[in-house]
């Protein structure tokens, strides 16, 4: 773990904002506060003496004073300095420093209440000068006495004993804990799920190899608690890990989420989370370097559930004869009969096939598990064998990737710690171990090591992954919605490609991708406000609308490299369109473009006054028809009237048609039609006098056929001459919401 260094250079430096100090000077170091031996100080006394500098943290130091204080000989220059030092990687990983033989200068005295805790000296000599030294000064407290990390004293005299193990965490004992273990006897059970094994309460191991949700441990006397695990699969689809864990309180009233990278949900709302404990529907939340604890006190019992990402472990403290339900109780049961049914979907029993992995060895992977046997571990009491077993039965069948092997060491001596109050010391030497902490992955991902013992990264679960996989995808098909065009991007696909969303855009270089901060899909989009270099082209019976997701500055190479990528997407119209009321255009699998098209009539040339089923139209009566469309780009598109006709049937092709426009122009027949806006822009409209069929008394159904055109470089207007002929007859007009316009007697 990371500790607390004393950091001490020739001129005693403190952090704050800089500056000189030669008197008495109180200093506020709250934004960078220092701990010394576990107690924690925001404020800073700095004073002089005839013969030291003085740093203390409760007030200045004088004859007889009991605080905690550093004490330095006097500078040379007769002043010291303030500064602030940003982070130093390298200093947080020292915790002793050997400065080799010692011809003394600085003597520096660390005092807790006024007496000397320890000391670091500070050498110079005319050949060899050093001008700065290290001390570790984490460690515990108690009854004034301060005690190092992984220290441990026993004094049967007194029948006292006291732990300070490497986390920094203190435990006492006393006869009278000794008398209630003897007379008040307790249950003290830990119950460990790492990867897809769980040692249970009895030290008996079990698997999970589907992708459920299981309840770990319930109390029948506190029906409303429940501690569940889920399972989902990370790298491979056939073999399934512990994802997160799940405290529900008040039947499914309330569920608190533990998560990878460290998160922490209330139900659905996220939790911040600090060292300090915080109370959440009476549940003590805590969070440190090492992952997550969660302690709740219920029926008699106390509970304390860690996850680091990983690893959960449940330690269980209470009176003995109490009932137990749950895997962690049995691991022999049914794990049918403790699958929680509204948790999981049907899917999460399939059993899924992979590629076997060639690259495991099994006989170096055992002999690493059998690590267990040999010290540190050999010091714990604790049988590793279910350890051992789980450890090779998991690294004979899935890569050791993402500090696997780790686990189940982290696993064992968490429990000697738990349960023996015994720290093994040193035990992380023996393999490089580094665990996801604050990074946060969505559903579809897990926190991994993109090499081993290497930084870390959100990578796809296996089987979300292979339906991209399986077509050499990166992301979904295009979404073409009226005058926009969007393609979405699965940005753990692309860290798989060795991309880096920032530096994809499309062909003008201004248009990036956007990440979504929960689900990590990365979006690409251009519309008719922004059209970010979008080509439109005419193919055929098609306007493409075209552009290309690079991370190539240059638009006018078409080519792949190693390091450059092309990802073409596009949106298509069909120039046709056949629908009376509204269009719905299919496209290739490169997208669906939706667009409306609506036919009104009107009694009058300004449109205000729409013809409805209790509209009377006489014969001859002149009538309006506005053709208009929804979720065109104006700027591009034109919609061009190729034709409107009438039929005696509801089929486009009755056994009576009449031609009201033909090739995007007025029938010359009939003088009486007059075609207005027609390819101007997305609507026109025209008018006529109503008629009927000779010798027809039935209903007259009116189609029209409209064409897309592309505006640049074309004129879209018909050129239009002819004469017009007129008629007079008596409807009445009734719209129908299938594909006609229908007029009936």
């Amino acid at each position: 773990m990371l500790r607390p260094l004393l950091y001490l250079v020739a001129l005693i430096t403190l952090a704050g904002a800089k500056q000189t100090l030669t008197a008495s000077t109180e200093l506020d170091i709250s934004s960078c506060p220092i701990t010394i031996y576990g107690q924690r100080y925001e404020q800073a006394f700095v004073n002089y003496t005839s013969q030291n500098l003085v740093i203390c943290f409760k007030g200045f130091y004088g004859s007889g004073t009991k605080d905690d204080c550093i004490l330095g000989p006097l500078p040379d220059s007769k002043n010291a300095e303030f500064d602030q030092f940003q982070r130093i990687p390298l200093l947080e990983t020292i915790v002793q420093y050997n400065f080799g033989p010692l011809s003394v200068l600085y003597v520096v005295d660390i005092q807790v209440d006024g007496t000397t805790a320890d000391q670091v000296t500070v050498t110079n000599t005319p050949s060899s000068r050093q001008t700065r030294g290290y001390l570790d000064i984490s460690g515990c407290r108690h009854s004034g006495a301060v005690y190092k990390p992984a220290t441990e004293v026993n004094s049967p005299e007194t029948c006292f004993s006291l732990t300070c193990d490497e986390d920094l965490v203190l435990k006492t004992s006393s006869c009278a804990a000794l008398y209630d273990s003897i007379f008040n006897p307790k249950l003290d059970l830990v119950c460990t799920v790492t990867g897809p094994a769980l040692i249970d309460f009895h030290g008996l191991l079990t698997s999970v190899r589907d992708r459920c949700t299981y309840s770990l441990l319930s109390l029948p006397s506190a029906p409303d608690f429940q501690v569940l695990a889920n399972f989902q699969e990370r790298h491979r689809k056939d073999v399934s890990f512990l994802d997160s864990v799940t405290l529900r309180l008040d039947g499914p009233g309330v569920q608190i989420h533990l998560k990878q990278g460290g998160r922490v949900q209330v139900n659905d709302a996220p939790l911040s989370l600090s060292t300090s404990a915080q109370m959440v529907h009476g549940v003590e939340l805590s969070k440190d370097l090492t992952g997550v604890t969660a302690r709740v006190s219920v029926s008699n019992f106390t509970i304390y559930v860690f996850f680091d990402g990983y690893t959960m472990q449940i330690h269980l403290q209470g009176p003995v004869g109490s009932a137990l339900h749950g895997l962690c109780e049995n691991s022999s049961r049914s794990l049918a009969d403790l699958r929680v049914p509204e948790s999981n979907p049907d899917s999460c029993l399939i059993q899924y096939n992979d590629t076997e992995e060639s690259m495991i060895n099994c006989t170096k992977m055992t002999e690493h598990c059998n690590l267990l046997k040999k010290e540190p571990f050999a010091s714990c009491d604790i049988n590793p064998e279910p350890y051992i077993t789980a450890c090779t039965t998991t690294l004979c069948s899935y890569p050791d990737r993402d500090a696997l092997k780790c686990q189940f060491l982290e696993a064992y001596a968490r429990t000697c710690k738990l349960q023996r109050n015994a720290t093994l010391v040193d035990w992380r030497s023996k393999a490089k171990c580094s665990f996801c902490q604050d990074r946060t992955c969505s559903d579809h991902e897990f926190c991994g090591e993109k090499s081993v013992g290497g930084d870390n990264r959100c990578f796809c679960r296996a089987i979300f992954a292979s339906k991209y996989r399986d077509q050499n995808a990166l992301g979904d098909p295009t979404v073409c919605n009226q005058t926009s065009g969007s393609l979405t991007l699965v940005n753990c696909l692309l860290e798989d490609e060795g991309l880096d969303y920032i530096a994809l855009h499309l062909k003008d270089p201004t248009c990036r991708g956007h990440m979504d901060e929960e689900t990590h899909l990365v979006t690409f989009s251009f519309s008719d406000i922004n059209r970010c270099g979008t080509e439109v082209m005419s193919s055929n019976n098609q306007i493409i609308y075209q552009n290309t997701i690079s991370n190539h500055n240059s638009s006018s190479s078409i080519i792949t490299r190693k390091d450059q990528v092309f990802i073409d997407f596009s949106c298509v119209y069909m120039k046709e369109a056949m629908k009376a009321f509204k269009v719905r255009s299919r496209f290739s699998t490169s997208g669906v473009w939706n667009y409306t098209l609506t036919m009104k009539a009107y009694t009058d040339a300004a449109r205000t006054r729409p013809v409805d089923s209790n509209t009377e139209v006489r014969l001859d009566e002149k009538i309006w028809v506005e053709l208009k469309t929804e979720g065109l780009d104006g700027d591009l598109i034109s919609v061009v009237t190729e034709s409107c006709w009438a039929t005696n049937q509801e089929s486009e092709t009755g056994s009576l048609r009449y031609d009201l426009i033909k090739n995007g122009c007025a029938n010359p027949a009939d003088p009486t039609v007059t075609v207005e806006g027609n390819g101007e822009g997305t609507s026109s409209y025209f008018s006529f006098n109503m008629f009927q069929f000779s010798g027809k008394s039935g209903n007259i159904y009116l189609h029209c056929k409209l064409q897309l055109c592309i505006k640049q470089g074309n004129s879209c207007i018909p050129k239009c001459n002819g004469a017009r002929t007129r008629r007079s007859i008596r409807s009445r007009y009734e719209a129908s919401a299938l594909i006609s316009m229908v007029w009936t007697n």
